[in-house]
């Protein structure tokens, strides 16, 4: 018999793709996961839909998710969207996608109990939802701080000014936005990917759950690498990301070992983007371009094998997210990060890995430290394997994230039955 307690929920996920990762990745399991409890009317664009349908029909395991969502497509015109290009034109084409979304849908009348705005996520752009009058939840919206300056000396003054404009248009939008303000007040309730997120919009305690957008499958069980020590890091080459440091402290680390430990041990870095001609020449310049292996984006399961053959995640991102944190873990790799609101909160509590980002290049070193410490005692390294198995298993499998996404819904949903009674 169907299951007649069903609610039906409207979600707006702008980027969603299962082949991909990051936030295409993120978008299509969050579908799947609300889709475990809930029916789910899916919004995206439709240049995501030949993915879509495609993976649909490889996986016929899914159909019973699939019976339970519906997707529906909407875009401006091709002539409206000429001038999308970089982050910057890129988000205001994003917000105003997001408003003229609303109002589409608002046409549509469509008969749904709750709506969601998923992606993208940030604490800077307001979803137009509210317009539908129904409870609203919005997120996991995610807080980046401004990358520090002396991180961000290697790109030179172009990238420096980008993130500081980036940054004081986000404190004017947080400052001047009426949307914002409406759809902070509107908002059943806030997924908030780190705290920061939450002091940025000054969310009272009681209308914000910490949710981070990040999780992965469980890849099920995990053998020790034995092919050497390898260390790994994924994800684009742009000044967010910390590329520079990664090299920096990998290089560090590389030139205290003897001849034959160095023979046994590799940097491998998988992504692209602007800053690959920087980290090549700081490889060069580091003395380690003969260890280091530079990898374009792969398919997902080449990226897994990447994984099951590294032993330690190198991730000294200044994001407050991280995909790759998730999957890393998964694979029960230490990861050594910033402790800072991104993969610092991410990774286990106890976990010794984490390194103050006050000062970058006292940072590498440290990091460079706890490679070498990683190297050297297999206690240590066993006790950081079981931590990031742990802290996978019972906060960043997408399953956990499933169970997060409903009772949040059943407490907006009841509280808004209460209010209407």
């Amino acid at each position: 018999m169907p299951n007649t307690n069903l609610k039906t929920v409207l979600v707006t996920t702008y980027a969603v793709n299962p082949y991909k990762g990051s936030e295409d990745g993120m978008g299509w399991n969050f579908i799947l996961q609300i889709a475990r409890y809930q029916r789910v009317i899916a919004v995206t664009r439709p240049n995501n839909q030949p993915a879509i349908d495609r993976y649909w029909d490889e996986h016929p395991e899914l159909e019973p998710l699939r019976q339970r969502v519906q997707f529906l497509y909407f875009d401006w015109p091709a002539w409206l969207r000429f001038w999308k290009k970089g982050p910057l034109l890129s988000m205001i084409y994003y917000y105003g996608w997001q408003l003229s979304l609303a109002i589409w849908l608002l046409r549509k009348n469509l008969p749904v109990d709750l709506v969601h705005n998923v992606n993208f996520h940030n604490d800077w752009t307001p979803t137009f939802l509210w317009l539908l009058q129904k409870p609203l939840v919005w997120g996991p919206i995610g807080h980046h701080p401004p990358i520090p300056q002396s991180s961000l000396r290697l790109y030179g003054w172009k990238a420096w000014l980008q993130d500081r404009l980036l940054w004081g248009l986000k404190q004017a939008f947080w400052t001047l936005d009426p949307f914002l303000r409406l759809t902070k007040h509107r908002a059943a309730h806030v997924l908030c990917m780190n705290q920061a997120a939450a002091g940025a919009l000054h969310l009272p305690a009681q209308q914000y759950t910490i949710v981070p957008s990040v999780a992965s499958p469980s890849v099920g069980y995990v053998t020790d690498s034995t092919d050497g020590f390898r260390v790994l890091s994924v994800g684009r080459f742009v000044p967010l990301k910390g590329f520079t440091t990664t090299v920096q402290a990998f290089a560090r680390f590389y030139h205290q070992l003897n001849p034959v430990e160095q023979q046994q041990t590799r940097l491998t870095l998988v992504g692209s983007g602007p800053a690959e001609p920087l980290v090549r020449q700081l490889i060069d310049q580091e003395g380690i371009t003969h260890c280091t292996d530079i990898i374009n984006w792969l398919p997902k399961d080449e990226v897994a094998a990447c994984y099951r053959s590294a032993s330690v995640f190198l991730f000294p991102s200044h994001e407050g997210a991280g995909m790759v944190v998730a999957e890393a873990m998964s694979y029960g790799l230490p990861v050594i990060c910033w402790d800072n609101e991104g993969p610092g909160r991410f990774v286990h509590p106890e976990s010794s890995l984490r390194v103050s980002d006050r000062d970058i290049e006292e940072g590498a070193a440290q990091m460079a430290q706890r490679l070498n410490d990683l190297f050297r005692s297999p206690v240590l390294y066993k006790r950081e394997r079981r931590l990031a198995l742990y802290r996978f298993d019972t906060a960043f499998n997408w399953s956990i994230r499933g169970e997060q996404i409903r009772q949040i819904y059943q407490t907006v949903l009841s509280n808004t039955h209460s209010l209407a009674n």
